[in-house]
C-alpha cells in the first residue's frame, strides 16, 4: 500500500484471555464500557468484577462446544449468559465460579495496560471461530482450519489432522518477502505440512535471537515476524492459564522496548499484540455471523465469531485510540495481503475488514512510550506438573509426528517416545527436545545446500 509507512509487521499472538478480562479496567475501556453485565447461575446473579487473579488454576474450558453453551442465547440462556454456568458445571467443586466473571484493574498488567492506554486497542476483534487455541492460530495463519475445530484428544488419540492448506508463510514466500518465527518452546505454525520443509522450517528461531535480531541493522529484520510465547513449564509466559499471566505481561514488555529501543525499526514497524481465544473468560459482547472460510464443515459450520479478544496496534503511526471496525484473526491476514499485494487465503479473509485505515493516518508520533515497565513481581511458578492439560498435550502429540519426520537413530527416536510413560513432566521436556532437534536437522539441511 502506497500510503503505508510500515516496513516491519511483528505478531505476538499470546492465549486464551476475554478483551473484558484483560482490557475491560482499562482507563480508556471504562470510560466507553459500562461493566455492569451479569451472568447468572442457578438463583445468584454474578457481575463483572475487579481483582482477577493473577493466576487460575482451574482453567475455563473452551471447547466449541462449551463455548456454545458460554455464549447462551438457546434454551432460556439469554446471549453471552452461559459462562459461569459452563464453569460451575466443569468443575463442580468450585464453591465460587465468579472468576471467569473477573477482569485485571488498570496497571495490574503493567505492559498491556501502558501500551493499550498509549496506542490503540481495536475493540470488535473477534477470535475466528467460537473454540479451542488451535483453531484459532489456524485461522490466524491461514484463513481456515479445513473443517476442524477440536483439539487432539490425548497422546495416543492424537486427532491430528494433514493441515497442508496454503499459509501466510507461503503466500510470502512467493514474493520472496522475508519472514521469521520466533518462538518460546514449541511453535504451532508447525502444525502447517508447509513448514515442514527444510527451507521453512529453518526460518524458526528462539527468542533470543528475535532480541539478538532487533538490536542488529533495521535493513536486516524481516518484513513479516511472528512471535509465539512459551507454552510448557519451567518458564511458560502464554497466559494460559493455569500459568501466571504476569509472565505474558513480561514478554510483552520485552518485545515493545526491544523494539522501541531500535530507533530505525520502531520507525518502520507495526506491532500487533493480540490473543488467540477467550479461553473460557467473560466478554459481554455477543459474537456477530461469520463467513465460512471454504467448503469444508466436518466438525462445524464456521458462521459465527468467536468471542472478543485483546487486540493493540503498536506504532509510532497510530494514534492514541480505539479502533471498532469488526475484526477477527482474517483481517490481520487481509492487512497482509494488502499489503504486499499477496495470493488469496480463502473466502473469510478476501471479505475480512482491516485495520489499513489506521495506520498512517497521523504523522509520526514523538509522544510514545521510549519503554513499558513489566511487573516488579516475578511470575509464580509452576507446582510439578502430576498431569497433563488438554493443550499440553497437543503439544506433546504434536511434537511425535514431527519426530517421524527426521533421520535420526531409529533406536534414539525409540528411546524417546518410551518417555511419554514416564510422567507429564518427561513428555513436555521430550517435547521440547524433539522440536528442537527437527528444526536444527531442517537448519542443517539448508546449510548443506550452499
Amino acid at each position: 500500500m502506497a500510503d503505508d509507512p510500515v516496513k516491519h509487521v511483528v505478531v505476538l499472538m499470546l492465549e486464551n484471555r476475554s478483551f473484558d478480562h484483560i482490557l475491560g479496567g482499562t482507563q480508556k475501556m471504562r470510560a466507553k464500557y459500562d461493566l455492569s453485565g451479569t451472568n447468572k447461575y442457578g438463583r445468584k446473579s454474578f457481575g463483572q468484577l475487579p481483582g482477577a487473579a493473577r493466576q487460575v488454576p482451574d482453567d475455563p474450558v473452551h471447547e466449541t462446544n462449551d463455548v456454545l453453551v458460554q455464549l447462551g442465547g438457546t434454551g432460556g440462556v439469554p446471549p453471552n449468559g452461559g459462562f459461569v454456568l459452563n464453569y460451575a458445571q466443569s468443575y463442580p467443586q468450585l464453591g465460587d465460579p465468579s472468576e471467569v466473571m473477573r477482569y485485571h484493574d488498570d496497571g495490574s498488567l503493567p505492559a498491556i495496560h501502558a501500551l493499550a492506554n498509549a496506542f490503540t486497542v481495536c475493540d470488535r476483534w473477534h477470535s475466528s471461530v467460537p473454540g479451542p487455541t488451535w483453531v484459532n492460530r489456524l485461522f490466524a495463519l491461514s484463513g481456515t482450519s479445513l473443517g476442524r475445530v477440536k483439539m487432539p484428544n490425548g497422546i495416543m488419540n492424537l486427532n491430528l489432522h494433514w493441515y497442508d492448506q496454503p499459509t501466510i508463510f507461503d503466500r510470502l514466500n512467493e514474493k520472496s518477502i522475508e519472514w521469521k518465527v520466533y518462538f518460546g518452546d514449541t511453535p504451532l505454525s508447525l502444525l502447517f505440512v508447509h513448514q515442514w520443509s527444510p527451507e521453512n522450517a529453518a526460518r524458526h528461531h528462539h527468542m533470543m535471537a528475535f532480541y539478538q535480531d532487533v538490536a542488529d541493522d533495521a535493513d536486516k529484520f524481516p518484513p513479516f515476524a511472528f512471535i509465539e510465547p512459551a507454552y510448557l513449564q519451567p518458564g511458560a509466559n502464554d497466559a494460559h492459564p493455569p500459568h501466571d499471566i504476569i509472565g505474558a505481561d513480561g514478554l510483552i514488555a520485552g518485545v515493545y522496548n526491544a523494539i522501541r529501543k531500535n530507533d530505525k525499526l520502531w520507525n518502520s514497524t507495526l506491532l500487533v499484540v493480540l490473543f488467540d481465544e477467550h479461553g473460557g473468560f467473560y466478554d459481554h459482547v455477543e459474537p456477530p455471523a461469520a463467513i465460512p472460510p471454504d467448503h469444508h464443515s466436518e466438525e462445524y459450520d464456521f458462521t459465527r465469531y468467536g468471542v472478543r479478544v485483546p487486540a493493540l496496534l503498536i506504532s509510532p503511526y497510530v494514534a492514541n485510540g480505539i479502533f471498532s471496525e469488526l475484526l477477527d484473526h482474517t483481517s490481520l491476514l487481509k492487512y497482509l495481503q494488502d499489503k504486499w499485494s499477496l495470493n488469496d487465503l480463502g473466502d473469510r479473509t478476501a471479505k475480512a475488514n482491516t485495520f489499513k485505515e489506521v495506520i498512517g493516518a497521523i504523522a509520526p508520533r514523538s509522544d510514545t512510550p521510549p519503554r513499558v515497565n513489566s511487573s516488579t513481581v516475578t511470575a509464580a511458578p509452576q507446582p510439578a506438573v502430576d498431569a497433563l492439560n488438554e493443550h499440553q498435550s497437543a503439544l506433546v502429540a504434536m511434537s511425535h509426528n514431527l519426530e517421524t519426520m527426521t533421520d535420526e537413530d531409529p533406536n534414539l527416536v525409540a528411546a524417546r517416545s518410551r518417555h511419554v510413560l514416564t510422567g507429564p513432566q518427561s513428555q513436555i521436556d521430550t517435547a521440547v527436545d524433539r522440536v528442537d532437534n527437527f528444526i536444527n536437522q531442517q537448519k542443517a539441511t539448508v546449510e548443506s545446500w550452499k
